[in-house]
């Protein structure tokens, strides 16, 4: 046991980084109980461990009497003197006492000892070496999976990056090597466990922090993330420096900049734009690259309405609605869409609503109707002021037709007419 207590003291000194004294305290501690209860009640007993030898000893403090009554507190003055030659009566001497075959309890013991201190350092030691970088970006090398968590080797610890912070559109091989920001350290039964995410917005404002010397130094600062990881990000960005143009700082010389952004987030759409305390303004530029015909803004609603020709309407919603989504978390407005209408939808609308409104007049019917709108009489009124001749050059030359017509207008006309007052007498 000596050898292999001081090897493995040896080898988790310079492996793990544990003082071997901090070791030799714990298995002194833990083979202690194991002695008193091997030795029963002995007067101030203690466990010794040699730390140049290894070598394990149990030590009891007896009391020098002349008749031993108490076996466990007392030793004769003819055998302390055996021990100790100048020894009086009275004194205390330290004796051995480390019972037969206790080598093999206090091996196991040992060990015990101190792989229970080992897993409590560990647990101490990633606490204290992680607790002040929660937020900053890990590099790790990806392990094993725990169903859809990932498991990440991050150094001198392992981190979890469970399912609902990985990115969908990403997929990790054992052995890959991935980035990810310490989102949190949660507290299990188990100690402290690193939780990881790919997925967070702060992940991508963490990136740009790296990336962006302006950022970094507080020139340019983002105002407000919006994310769908792996589809697509919106920023918003301002500058203190009126000479600092935030969006061009963010994308760098010739994109440099958010170039490797995108490629770390494997190719994700990233929208840059300049944060404005103008909401119509703000939500324009969220917008982009729609290009919008009028925006609305309702205060005491907090609703936003946006008016866009039809054939950007697709380009302001999005995919699945994903550019109007965004633009909204971004801006914190709910943005409302709405098509304007052509002048070829308009006209053709109130064709509609006037050959509907003739046919439902006895003795026109939609056919007829449809002629006489399409020839410029929209209205009841513009047949009854209408010749003959015209009705019927409108209606293939058939005046009978064309009488009946007028007759039938006539006769509408009377009855939605408002009755006459009775005449005074």
């Amino acid at each position: 046991m000596n050898g292999d207590l001081l090897a493995a003291l040896d080898y988790f000194e310079r492996e793990k980084g544990i003082d071997s004294k901090t070791l030799i305290e714990a298995i002194e501690s833990a083979v202690l109980s194991a002695a008193q209860k091997s030795v029963g009640p002995a007067r101030g007993l203690r466990v010794v461990i040699d730390r140049k030898t290894g070598a394990l000893r149990t030590m009891a403090t007896l009391q020098v009497v002349e008749q031993v009554n108490l076996p466990h507190d007392e030793i004769s003055m003819n055998r302390a003197v055996m021990l100790k030659h100048d020894v009086k009566l009275g004194d205390e001497v330290e004796v051995e006492v480390t019972p037969a075959g206790f080598g093999r309890i206090a091996a196991q013991t040992a060990k015990q000892a101190m792989m229970q201190r080992i897993r409590a350092y560990e647990k101490e030691r990633i606490h204290e070496e992680f607790k002040d970088r929660v937020g900053d970006i890990l590099s790790g090398t990806v392990r094993r999976f725990e169903r859809s968590d990932v498991i990440v080797d991050v150094g001198k610890a392992e981190a979890l990056m469970p399912q609902k912070e990985r990115v969908p559109t990403e997929e990790y091989m054992a052995g890959d090597r991935i980035r990810a920001l310490l989102l949190e350290i949660q507290t299990t039964p188990h100690g402290p466990e690193l939780i990881l995410s790919r997925s967070h917005p702060d992940f991508v404002k963490r990136l740009l922090e790296l990336e962006v010397n302006e950022i970094k130094v507080g020139t340019v600062k983002i105002q407000a993330i919006a994310r769908e990881a792996g589809y697509r990000t919106k920023l918003a960005v301002v500058s203190t420096n009126d000479k600092v143009e935030p969006v061009g700082a963010c994308v760098g010389m010739k994109g440099v900049r958010i170039k490797n952004i995108v490629r770390e987030l494997n190719n994700e759409k990233i929208d840059i734009i300049r944060w404005d305390k103008d909401p119509k303004t703000f939500v324009a530029a969220a917008l982009s690259p729609a290009k919008l015909r009028n925006i609305e803004v309702n205060e005491d609603s907090h609703i936003v309405r946006v008016l866009v020709d039809e054939d950007q309407l697709s380009l302001t919603i999005g995919k699945r609605g994903q550019n109007v989504r965004l633009a909204s978390k971004l801006t914190g407005w709910k943005i409302e869409i709405q098509k304007i209408e052509t002048v070829q939808e308009t006209f053709e609308n109130k064709v509609k609503v006037a050959v509907d409104a003739l046919a439902k007049v006895p003795g026109i019917g939609p056919e007829h109707a449809d002629k006489l709108v399409h020839g410029g009489m929209l209205s009841l009124a513009d047949v009854l002021v209408a010749d003959i001749a015209d009705l019927a050059e409108l209606l293939d030359g058939d005046e009978n037709k064309a009488k009946t017509i007028h007759e039938a207008a006539a006769a509408a006309q009377e009855k939605a007419a408002p009755p006459m007052p009775p005449a005074e007498t």
